[in-house]
């Protein structure tokens, strides 16, 4: 159904569109999950009665219809942030957030009108008839055999043994009712492993296996035990509603400190004791606040992760007054050193500009893609092996790069920063520079603009976040040029005049087309000039005759003055104005907008000290990817609150109450702690750092320094829109227990509440469960769109953990809730005091 809405609606089958399913796939079942779990709830409980099962999977739908609308309602609507995004980043995940949508519809539509259908054939009472359900595992193992042979095989032969149940021995029989469960679970964890190979084709498909049994194995073990434990520790929350209370706060205090810093969130405490004439330093010299400032700096900020797109663009200069022979020169050697690196698969080199007004390069920048090649290659044909192809020391494609630029150090050209062809001509596009940040300069003049250049590329070099080697100014004056300019007293002696002079000048040296001649379609001019021999120094220059009117001729170093001049080997300009730019580049563990903004801040610092002096009528500004991500920030401060008043809203409309609404919002809270949370643990050095069996799980899942992007704010909103179906499936059900049984005491509403949870506690740890193991291959996932997949996965993965938390935030406060309701409306029903007898 998903695939039939993109095409009605023209979404193409993209990276980030099918990105968008891959997400989705846990949030698709758990619709599917609390519907089939509440029927085979309502049949369990009529197995003993002569109520029909069509009935009862009716009442077990219509109890659990409005909340999984609700559900699926909140997680739509909070893709509105993602819908109204513009420039790159609206084409980059538009389609993802048409493709989650379309599948959640869908999954709507499935949960509530095909599941009840098909249960009423499927989920029967135990005296029914089963074969269908095995018809349904035989087609299954059918088609999953196309893809793994083994785990198809196993469904098939399960599928035959209940379709003739009644004809095989009693003893298979008994071993069919006891292992079909499990025979079905080896079955999906075969093909899980087959397409999913966490460890890597590095290692063997047994190894992965074992891998895939461990994790699985540790996160539904979790659950289970979760789930045994969930009616001792809720029953213990009802009775220390305060002491719990203490827990979510602290966590989403927690995810404060990690998205804005310890700084930020608690500078009010020393500002308290400067307004009371105390010292500050009594809190900002205290071991608590220096080490809180250290592991808590807030998050960095950039507009988007690094995409892998398996190449690099490499774009140094040569000096100005480089000759083209040299320019050529350096390219070649570049080239031949770089094809010499045995991970890189292709070289090609550029030099100069077409001839075209829309690319102004100079002779002097050279633009080189290099290809790499992948880690593992293409599977064997005979053994169906994948060999790597990265020697043992290159660990990632920032080795890579390592090892160009090393290699490609040539006397006489600049370092460049590091970038990649799509990437860099979207910067291009929008900045008009060759770097993901850099310097615009405004001035009167060509001079002035390059003097502030070289002072501000000598500041630069100085701030801590910015690499010193990749600091390089434009040198826009220094291209020598031969000028010729005319006497012309000497002209006039002999009787030549100025515009004579000029067209010899013109048609011996520059040419002059007389004609034109055609091949084919194509057209060439003939040009008439002197000879490259006659021509190709000052001195010949000087030779060329001049025709005086009486047939004389005159040198031309007689008529004129030969010399070399530098000048600008290109102009820019922007608003009339010459401009010229200073390009730079990050260190690896700062992010783009903290590294412009530090930088202005020094920048603006030795301006006010007086030790960076501004040419008058000159100025700058930072131009760079920054500038879409503070674009894009200020859009998502406007419609994300937005989204989240809507689902605030759709959520009332559900329960009709302000605070039972509340209590169920307050899950995207908690899990919107988490995910920071999770993101600063992926930061930690210390989290996951050990090895087993060689395999480092830090490098195994991908950790790394993670800034907010909007690539992980994407990943926010899709938490935003899940983190609440828990706490709807929970307060629904609690709804319509007190409307059924209103209790009278505190016992009696704990005890009512105690009951729901534990009712509604199994498809809540499915959904869950169900969401996590989703994510997990997204996780450990490598290649191409994993720089974009893992950063949107994380904070949904540690939002979805910390999310548990709301299977008991929901009754506890509902709890409380309901017992503040009998506490007042005791006090409104106790009959007031008589006044005593005069």
């Amino acid at each position: 159904m998903t695939f039939i809405a993109m095409k009605i609606f023209d979404v193409g089958a993209n990276l980030m569109s099918l990105a968008g399913i891959a997400i989705a796939i846990g949030t698709m079942v758990d619709m599917g999950i609390i519907l089939c779990e509440n029927i085979l709830s309502h049949l369990e409980n009529d197995a003993n009665t002569d109520i029909p099962a069509k009935v009862s999977i009716f009442n077990a739908a219509s109890e659990v219809g409005s909340a999984v609308i609700t559900a699926v309602s909140t997680t739509v609507v909070s893709f509105l942030p993602v819908f109204v995004m513009t420039g790159a980043e609206g084409k980059l995940f538009s389609p993802l957030a048409w493709t989650k949508t379309f599948a959640l519809i869908s999954s709507l539509f499935i949960a509530l009108v095909l599941i009840p259908v098909a249960a009423t054939l499927i989920f029967r009472k135990k005296s029914a008839n089963r074969d269908l359900r095995f018809v349904a595992m035989l087609i299954s193992g059918v088609i999953l055999a196309f893809f793994q042979t083994t785990a198809g095989i196993i469904l098939i032969f399960a599928g035959l043994t209940g379709i003739f149940y009644n004809q095989i021995p009693q003893r298979i029989r008994n071993f069919a009712d006891k292992w079909s469960p499990v025979i079905f679970a080896a079955a999906a964890t075969l093909y899980l492993t087959h397409i999913w190979m966490p460890l890597g084709y590095g290692y063997s498909y047994i190894m992965n296996l074992i891998a895939v049994l461990i994790t699985a194995g540790s996160v539904l073990g979790f659950f289970r035990l979760f789930l045994v434990y969930y009616g001792r520790m809720l029953a213990w929350f009802l009775d220390h509603k305060g002491a719990f209370a203490v827990i979510p706060l602290l966590v989403v205090l927690f995810g404060l400190n990690v998205w804005l810093g310890f700084a930020r969130i608690n500078g009010w405490i020393p500002a308290m004791l400067a307004k009371t004439g105390l010292s500050t330093e009594l809190i900002t010299d205290s071991w608590v606040w220096r080490n809180g400032i250290s592991l808590f700096p807030g998050l960095g900020r950039e507009f988007m992760p690094p995409l892998d797109e398996g190449s690099f663009l490499f774009m140094p200069t040569t000096m100005p007054h480089a000759s083209v022979a040299e320019c050529i020169d350096v390219i070649r050697k570049q080239d031949m050193a770089i094809k010499g690196i045995p991970e890189v698969e292709s070289v090609v080199g550029k030099i100069g500009r077409v001839d075209s007004p829309l690319d102004p390069a100079p002779i002097s920048m050279i633009e080189t893609v290099i290809s790499y090649r992948a880690e593992y290659s293409e599977p064997d044909p005979e053994t169906g092996l994948r060999t790597r192809q990265w020697r043992d020391h290159i660990k990632s494609a920032d080795d890579i790069w390592k090892e160009i630029l090393h290699a490609s150090a040539v006397p006489g050209t600049t370092s460049a920063p590091k970038l990649q062809p799509i990437a860099a001509r979207l910067v291009m596009l929008q900045t008009g520079i060759r770097a993901p940040m850099g310097i615009q300069i405004t001035g009167p003049d060509t001079e002035s603009v390059e003097k502030l250049g070289f002072a501000l590329e000598k500041e630069l070099k100085q701030v801590e976040s910015i690499d010193a080697s990749t600091v390089a100014a434009d040198r826009i004056v220094g291209k020598p040029y031969i000028e010729i300019e005319i006497d012309r007293e000497a002209a006039a002696r002999y009787g030549i005049k100025v515009n004579d002079l000029q067209n010899v000048i013109e048609i011996s040296l520059g040419g002059k087309q007389l004609s034109q001649t055609f091949e084919g379609r194509e057209r060439y001019g003939i040009r008439l000039r002197f000879a490259r021999e006659l021509r190709d120094n000052p001195e010949l220059i000087k030779n060329i005759p001049v025709a005086t009117p009486d047939k004389k001729f005159i040198p031309l170093g007689d008529l004129t003055t030969i010399s070399f001049v530098k000048g600008p080997q290109v102009l820019k300009s922007e608003n009339t104005f010459p401009v010229g730019y200073v390009i730079f580049d990050k260190m690896p563990e700062y992010a783009e907008t903290d590294v412009v903004e530090a930088a202005d801040a020094f920048l603006q610092g030795r301006i006010a000290e007086g030790a960076l002096k501004l040419p008058a009528n000159s100025s700058f500004k930072f131009i760079g990817n920054y500038q879409n991500q503070v674009r894009s920030e200020k859009k998502l401060m406007v419609v994300l609150p937005l989204s989240l008043l809507i689902i605030f809203l759709i959520l009332y409309l559900e329960f009709s109450s302000v605070s039972v609404t509340f209590l169920v919002f307050t899950g995207i809270g908690v899990a919107w702690a988490g995910g920071f949370i999770m993101i600063w643990l992926y930061s930690q050095t210390w989290f996951l750092n050990f090895s087993l069996f060689g395999i480092h799980f830090r490098e195994l899942l991908n950790m790394q320094t993670m800034n907010l992007s909007i690539a992980v704010w994407v990943g926010f909103i899709a938490l935003f829109g899940i983190a609440s179906d828990d706490g709807v499936v929970m307060a629904s059900y609690l709804d319509s227990s007190f409307d059924k049984n209103d209790p009278d005491n505190v016992k009696q509403i704990r005890e009512a509440v105690l009951e729901a949870g534990e009712r509604r506690i199994r498809p809540c740890l499915m959904t869950t469960a169900t969401t996590i193991l989703a994510l997990l291959p997204v996780l450990t996932s490598t290649g191409r769109g994993a720089d974009v997949m893992i950063p949107m996965a994380v904070p949904t993965f540690g939002g979805m953990c910390v999310e548990l938390l709301t299977l008991f935030v929901v009754p506890v406060g509902y709890c409380w809730y309901r017992e503040l309701q009998l506490k007042f409306k005791s006090r409104s029903d106790a009959p007031e005091p008589s006044l005593p007898q005069q």
